[in-house]
């Protein structure tokens, strides 16, 4: 991990790593105070809720939705039980960075948490963990318990008369469940698949009541966002694009890590924190924000910022921040074979595009994969790729498709070689 002075989500990373997750370490560098204050001054949540618009804050799970906005959809005033539900599945291949979070800093998960649940006006909150993150959902429990014991968490908070309770949840592996719709749908206890919208969470969510879902980044950023500013955390990135953002980077790298760094930070100062490139290597390609987004040729990348805008502009998304780095050897081909097989097996089923056309896209790539392609196989895939983007109620359709329709645009030629040849143009790194 990388050790910022003034780093947002890893604050308790300077401390000894067997004591860093536990509330003691978390009071000694600030942790609660924000949420103490809160209990104590009882300021107005629209006051708060404007400091996190001005922070700029986006969503850290992949959509990067403005959190202040989102959080000012909510009926705050309305009479009757309202939630914030955190959004801690992770299952995007690549990323790897919020189980991080909850395994060596679940009390500022639990504080920010707190404090979105006073701003929305919810005073129950649920954490959805995926259920094979063993270490994490056993440290975020013994936050949880220490939280209670120490009077941080129940009713009539320290005299306050401010209640918030927070329960965690286990799913069951569904990649589908990081989609909030279906995330609802599973926290209620059915089959985890994602609902028509409107009505928007805000208005009908958990049990038919308002509710606000936030990524698990996301919320844990928010208690040092009341305590240095939401100016302060905005000039730690860029206009529209605040504060640091951590990001996973993998594949072939000499030091696969999640560091944490100002969004705007150049993606070769991003590489050079993972150790470069895997065998002194050329970079080849890019997937900058986790298995969805479209691939960026390693010369494009090497020229981009790390942000939003940035990414934006190279033709992808930084979506979750996973950052799957691929060298100079690697087989494209075998590389969109492989995403399509993930997506083909996550599809819930629910909506006929994306059923069907995940399905044909894995056995299309697969017949070229494995020397049986046709001339006509590309223009196939390109189709159905196309008929799947913007036609399912979620977004594992586009999901499913940008990867197919972005390793055609830029390489082309490896699935023209391999149809012809029978053979890869390179051999898998």
């Amino acid at each position: 991990m990388v050790d910022h002075q003034d780093t947002v989500c890893f604050r308790t990373m300077r401390l000894r790593p067997k004591i860093r997750h536990t509330l003691k370490a978390y009071r000694s560098v600030g942790g609660y105070v924000q949420w103490e204050r809160i209990l104590r001054e009882k300021p107005s949540p629209e006051t708060l809720i404007e400091e996190i618009k001005l922070s700029a804050l986006r969503g850290r799970g992949g959509a990067g939705f403005p959190t202040g906005l989102k959080w000012s959809f909510m009926p705050r005033n309305k009479p009757g039980q309202k939630y914030i539900v955190c959004n801690s599945d992770e299952g995007e291949p690549g990323t790897c960075k919020d189980r991080d979070i909850m395994r060596y800093n679940p009390h500022q998960l639990i504080e920010g948490m707190a404090i979105a649940g006073y701003c929305i006006g919810a005073t129950v909150g649920y954490n959805y963990i995926r259920g094979e993150f063993y270490e994490p959902i056993d440290r975020f429990e013994e936050a949880l318990l220490e939280a209670y014991q120490a009077g941080l968490l129940g009713k009539d908070l320290q005299g306050s008369g401010i209640d918030f309770d927070l329960y965690t949840h286990l799913g069951a592996g569904a990649y589908i469940c990081g989609e909030e719709t279906a995330l609802l749908e599973s926290l209620e206890g059915k089959k985890g698949q994602p609902r028509f919208k409107p009505p928007f969470p805000a208005q009908a969510g958990l049990y038919g009541k308002p509710t606000t879902i936030n990524n698990t980044e996301s919320l844990a950023s928010v208690p040092v966002i009341l305590e240095k500013g939401g100016q302060w955390f905005l000039e730690q990135g860029r206009p529209n694009n605040g504060g640091p953002k951590l990001f996973s980077v993998t594949g072939h790298v000499n030091k696969p890590c999640n560091v944490e760094v100002p969004l705007g930070t150049p993606f070769r100062d991003l590489l050079a924190l993972a150790g470069g490139v895997s065998g002194g290597r050329r970079l080849k390609a890019v997937i900058p924000g986790g298995s969805s987004v479209p691939v960026v040729p390693g010369e494009v990348m090497m020229e981009t910022d790390m942000d939003y805008d940035s990414i934006a502009k190279a033709g992808s998304m930084l979506g979750s921040g996973a950052v799957i780095i691929m060298a100079e050897g690697t087989c494209m081909v075998k590389v969109l074979a492989n995403l399509a097989h993930f997506y083909a097996h996550e599809s819930c089923g629910q909506c006929t595009p994306c059923r069907e056309g995940t399905g044909w896209l894995e056995r299309v790539l697969e017949r070229i994969l494995h020397g049986q392609g046709r001339p006509s196989d590309l223009d196939l895939l390109d189709n159905v790729a196309g008929r799947i983007g913007g036609r399912t109620i979620c977004a594992l359709g586009d999901a499913a498709a940008m990867p197919v329709q972005s390793f055609l645009k830029h390489y082309r030629h490896e699935f023209e070689h391999l149809i012809e040849h029978g053979t890869p143009l390179v051999e898998a790194a």
